[in-house]
């Protein structure tokens, strides 16, 4: 446990009114690896990674994370819904971390023009999130959780909500983000296809109560392009990962 950035050991977690989320969920994700977490709909995706943000504590087990060890920024959240500021603009909206964090804006300017020029919206940062399309409004919010320079990010189905063709730039993006900054995230999704192309390993849960049920690690180099998406080995991850998936329903 000692060696990997985030450990899950037999946790289980059961909420007041009686739920059992979780049961015996194992898991590793080691600095600065790509891993989503794939299952069926109430599974408890999202409470595994509200675990490892130190949001929630375990009814069971062992938890081991960045969010636990330190009260520093080394976690950042990407929620499905932007959850911007909508008085602010886009660069005071991705200053809101480190302005908690006790930086001036003239501070925390460089990072925040970094920030935005790695999601592309250098030229929106006096914008305004009514002014900007759903794509655009999650491009803030990825940038809000990297101008903190995490060593983990957790995204719970950031692009769930968006066109296809805007989420295949984004997922595009993400990975350019993740390479440049060499940090680990920890990806949910419903989509098997999000999942092999983004991920080195792809976890599948059960229904609920959740489980860890099936592993695959996606072997093929990055950068990954749109000819990833028609290569023999996309598209036999993505078979194994459905049959999987089927299971984990059953």
């Amino acid at each position: 446990m000692n060696e990997a950035l985030v450990s899950l050991a037999g946790v289980g977690k059961r909420f007041d009114g009686g739920v059992q989320a979780l049961a015996d969920v194992s898991l590793q994700i080691a600095p600065g690896e790509f891993v989503a977490l794939l299952g069926p709909s109430g599974c408890g995706k999202s409470t595994v990674l509200r675990l490892a943000a130190g949001l929630d504590a375990p009814s069971a087990g062992r938890i081991d994370s960045p969010a636990l060890r330190s009260a520093s920024a080394d976690t950042a959240f990407v929620f499905q819904d932007a959850t911007l500021m909508p008085w602010a603009s886009v660069a005071d909206n991705v200053w809101l971390p480190l302005r908690l964090a006790g930086q001036s804006r003239a501070q925390a300017r460089p990072r925040i023009e970094q920030a935005l020029a790695t999601v592309g919206l250098s030229e929106f940062a006096a914008a305004f999130p009514n002014q900007l399309s759903g794509g655009m409004k999650m491009r803030v919010s990825i940038a809000r959780a990297l101008v903190t320079q995490p060593v983990l990010l957790l995204m719970d189905e950031p692009f769930a909500a968006l066109d296809e063709i805007t989420r295949q730039k984004l997922n595009a993006d993400l990975l350019e983000a993740w390479r440049a900054q060499g940090m680990a995230v920890l990806f949910v999704t419903h989509s098997v296809y999000e999942a092999v192309f983004l991920s080195q390993r792809v976890l599948v849960m059960s229904a609920r109560p959740g489980r860890i049920v099936a592993e695959l690690a996606i072997d093929a180099p990055y950068p990954r392009d749109a000819a990833f998406r028609r290569s023999p080995t996309f598209v036999e991850a993505c078979a194994a990962l459905s049959a999987a998936l089927e299971a984990a329903h059953a």
